[in-house]
């Protein structure tokens, strides 16, 4: 009997991390390389699992990325959780709410180097947002924003210029 419940729990566990997220580790300096496109708008989220407004906020995200599916939107989640969370116990709350965007765990400890990288002027609390269109715009949004005030910093940027 017992044998029977260890195997169930096995193809549990296996199932669940087969079904999660990739989650990559990424430095502060990693995310300047990846916006190159200047044809290509970039939303970078910053957030914690820990921090309850970044949790209230991911149904916004997920608003989001599904609004810009098909659009030169490339939009990333950055989890800034503690590193013995990652990857493991971040995977799972991902999966666990459903998280659409794809999502990067920043490997970064010392926020007073990683901050000022990201944006001189965030003071560092969860969660915020950088959008950048390479050579073109950046904006930094500190603070809870809705989906609704995210796709419309994002919608102009994608005009096109006839």
């Amino acid at each position: 009997m017992r044998l029977k419940y260890k195997l169930l729990l096995l193809l549990l566990v296996c199932g669940l991390s087969m079904q999660a997220q990739n989650i990559p580790s990424i430095r502060a300096t990693d995310i300047e390389g990846l916006s190159r496109s200047k044809d290509t708008v970039y939303v970078y989220h910053f957030w914690a699992t820990w921090c309850l407004p970044c949790v209230q906020e991911l149904p916004e995200y997920n608003e989001v990325y599904r609004y810009f599916e098909k659009s030169p939107v490339c939009l990333r989640l950055i989890s800034l959780d503690y590193k013995q969370d990652y990857p493991m116990r971040l995977a799972q709350f991902v999966m666990r709410k459903k998280v659409l965007p794809p999502v990067m765990w920043l490997n970064e400890t010392n926020s007073n180097y990683f901050v000022p990288k990201i944006d001189e002027r965030w003071e560092g609390s969860l969660p915020a947002t950088l959008i950048v269109q390479p050579g073109k715009y950046r904006k930094f949004v500190e603070g809870q924003a809705s989906a609704t005030q995210i796709i419309g910093l994002i919608n102009p940027l994608l005009v096109t210029e006839e």
